[in-house]
């Protein structure tokens, strides 16, 4: 099979083909998987660029989702027979699982049913984005109906379904853009308020919104400098939610002042620590976001595929910014 390899960290071209043996399925609850769409996550240009995850990882095959059809199961599994179709998150983070390959294998309590009616590219696109903005609005922020929420990049790949996602929660939405054609794509997903960041004051947008008395939540996709100046966008006793490394620099003085709750979001973590209860959790939210997916209420943007060979592509378009929903790769294809 074809795989795409990173042997040391570097740039794009550091993402080189490799023919490999079809890996065996070596436990009782295993899935081979042929892989027909692979998600591409900011997550995979930076362990590319500055080394992968786990110890010894290299050389790795990067991508943490997938979505294919089952070749063959277990002897202990149950839930799912050859010629199902399957999305996952799982792997991606060094050594040889990943899926930027034409095939992996998967644990059956990992894998979920892919949902009905949607393409292996739309299936690919979701795991790591759905999971990361389910958790980081419900279990760290405890987003609930009726408050205000405020989405930093609502057009980028979390960005984009966790407005969906707040907006299926009852929650009013206002997300940063960076163009009038962004703009409206978020108001398209269920937006109320769109601001372009480069022509208007986040604060003072917010303020006026939101009648002058701040968001009740706000999630953080971007970095340190975003994360600090959504503090005084902030209601009292809000949450505050990032997913990246807010930085050493922090001035804490006015989030102390409006008793805000900081909270860290990395949806990797219970593949990182090995936590099995965690993973089943991470497979729950799959299976709700389907439900959603299905009934028409949550949708995923593919902006772009590239077939496998060009994953370097792929990586250079993230890497340039700003890419409206996802990139999806496509195993098996020329």
């Amino acid at each position: 099979m074809q795989a795409i390899q990173v042997r040391e960290p570097g740039g794009p071209t550091a993402l080189e083909p490799h023919e490999r043996e079809i890996p065996a399925i070596d436990s009782a609850n295993g899935l081979l998987v042929r892989l027909r769409a692979a998600g591409v996550n900011p997550i995979d240009t930076k362990l590319r660029s500055r080394g992968v995850l786990i110890p010894d990882g290299l050389p790795a095959v990067l991508g943490c989702d997938g979505a294919g059809v089952v070749e063959a199961v277990g002897d202990a599994v149950t839930r799912f027979k050859p010629g199902d179709e399957v999305w996952f998150c799982h792997g991606g983070l060094g050594g040889p699982v990943g899926n930027y390959a034409d095939y992996i294998v998967v644990d059956a309590e990992i894998a979920q049913p892919k949902p009905r009616g949607v393409t292996f590219e739309v299936a690919a696109a979701g795991p790591l984005v759905l999971i990361t903005a389910w958790e980081a609005l419900f279990d760290r922020a405890r987003l609930q109906a009726g408050q205000t929420v405020l989405i930093h990049a609502g057009a980028g790949g979390v960005g984009h379904v966790a407005v969906q996602l707040a907006r299926l929660a009852g929650a009013r939405v206002c997300t940063t853009v960076s163009t009038p054609e962004k703009a409206d794509f978020v108001h398209a997903l269920g937006a109320e308020c769109a601001i372009n960041y480069r022509e208007e004051d986040l604060v003072e947008a917010v303020m006026g919104w939101t009648e002058g008395r701040g968001v009740d939540v706000a999630l953080d996709t971007v970095g340190p400098d975003v994360f600090r100046r959504s503090i005084p966008a902030m209601a009292h006793y809000g949450d505050l939610v990032t997913i990246l490394d807010p930085g050493p620099d922090l001035d804490l003085k006015e989030a102390r002042n409006r008793n805000l709750r900081f909270s860290l979001e990395l949806m990797l973590t219970p593949m990182l620590r090995h936590l099995p209860e965690a993973r089943a959790r991470q497979g729950e939210i799959l299976h709700r976001c389907a439900e959603h997916i299905e009934a028409g209420a949550l949708r995923i943007h593919v902006s772009e595929t590239f077939p496998l060979a060009a994953a370097a592509a792929a990586h250079r378009a993230i890497e340039a910014g700003h890419t409206q929903g996802k990139l999806v790769l496509t195993p098996g294809h020329d």
